[in-house]
């Protein structure tokens, strides 16, 4: 019996065990998506030729990269603190807050590329889009129309509250998904360790 007490002393996970894992995973894979995402768009911002889609791949691509520190970090919480157990709340939960800082790190590092380092990235893309619309025969119209769209968009691109915002809304669906998926795939109810296992 005091085997037993004992074993579940020293599985019992606490609040700054589950804090400490969070921010670990958070800021590496923030890190890493800030990284990857920095070097693509300051890549294309002064290259010739830019290929926005590809850039659009290798942004989504970057996410799913960094958000498997996701699956990694509510694997490690799981396995090393919490005896090889955890409800698929929780195992959210712990996904979804690595995922808010890691977004977080990448709005930031995004604000402030954009501000300081590439002010004239959405010129640079706009000008991009139009001269695609042109290059596939659309209607004076349809390039006015977005020509309009995008000088809109740029304008309120300005303001950093709604920059922040579409920046959280192109990164937080990803890390959700991703999230919700490893929840799913990580949640446990008993402890390998201990099935089949009887206590006097």
């Amino acid at each position: 019996m005091t085997e037993r007490f004992g074993a579940s002393a020293r599985f019992a996970p606490n609040k700054k065990d589950m804090k400490k894992n969070i921010i670990i995973y958070g800021l590496i894979a923030g890190i890493i998506v800030s990284i990857l995402m920095l070097f693509s768009v300051n890549y294309l911002s002064h290259s010739k030729g830019i290929d926005y889609n590809t850039s659009l791949l290798i942004g989504y691509a970057s996410m799913l990269i960094a958000f498997s520190l996701v699956f990694v970090g509510i694997r490690n919480y799981r396995d090393k603190y919490n005896n090889g157990v955890i409800s698929f709340g929780k195992a959210f939960r712990i996904g979804l807050f690595i995922v808010l800082i890691a977004s977080t790190i990448y709005v930031v590092a995004w604000l402030i590329d954009f501000y300081f380092f590439i002010p004239d990235f959405m010129d640079k893309y706009s000008a991009s889009m139009v001269s695609e619309l042109k290059a596939s025969g659309a209607s004076q119209v349809e390039i006015d129309k977005q020509t309009t769209e995008m000088a809109n968009m740029t304008a309120m691109l300005k303001n950093p509250f709604f920059n922040a915002m579409m920046t959280y809304v192109e990164i937080l669906p990803v890390g959700l998904v991703v999230a919700l998926i490893s929840a799913l795939v990580l949640k446990r109810k008993s402890s390998p360790d201990r099935a089949g296992q009887s206590y006097a």
